[in-house]
């Protein structure tokens, strides 16, 4: 498989670290792939969820399906109803959780975190994690590439949920289920 990378932007991390991921380009022609976005802090969601579907648009998917709910503690709970309905290869959860002077954060981002890993071990279906958890509205705006500034890591999830779907559809051939 060749792999070439997306037009990205550079690691907000800087480019002489080891820290980010490389992003190959697969083929996900036939994958059905369905995002769940929160509506809470909609302009960081919204770029994140506009990033997704440009990397799965460069992996030649197709079928994307958005959907949204209020909050990120409503992701766990609305993934398990499209995973349920059986439609879906992969699925991504994008949300963005902003520390406040309360604990909150804390209790929903445990929540949220343990919620989309059981999905991903008990529907055995990639569920991407693209909760972003961040100490201030700047960093969640840089790591969403919010008016060209930092990278989207909406983009890192579209490749990731297609890198995963194909690797599950590989197996389950191998496998034969």
């Amino acid at each position: 498989m060749a792999k070439r990378k997306i037009e990205n932007a550079p690691n907000p991390d800087s480019a002489q670290t080891i820290r980010g991921l490389d992003l190959p380009t697969y083929d996900g022609a036939g994958l059905r792939i369905g995002i769940l976005s929160a509506r809470w802090n909609s302009v960081v969601c919204d770029s994140l969820v506009a990033g997704a579907v440009e990397a799965l648009t460069s992996c030649n998917v197709t079928d994307i399906t958005i959907e949204h709910v209020a909050g990120s503690y409503e992701i766990p709970q609305a993934a398990q109803v499209l995973l349920d309905s059986g439609r879906f290869d992969g699925i991504i959860c994008i949300g963005c959780l902003i520390k406040g002077g309360t604990m909150h954060f804390e209790y929903i981002s445990e929540a949220v975190t343990q919620g989309i890993m059981r999905l991903n071990l008990d529907y055995k279906v990639p569920v991407i994690y693209g909760i972003l958890g961040c100490l201030n509205e700047e960093q969640a705006k840089e790591r969403a590439g919010v008016n060209g500034a930092g990278h989207n890591s909406g983009k890192d999830w579209g490749i990731t949920v297609v890198e995963s779907c194909l690797l599950t559809k590989k197996y389950k051939k191998v496998l034969g289920s």
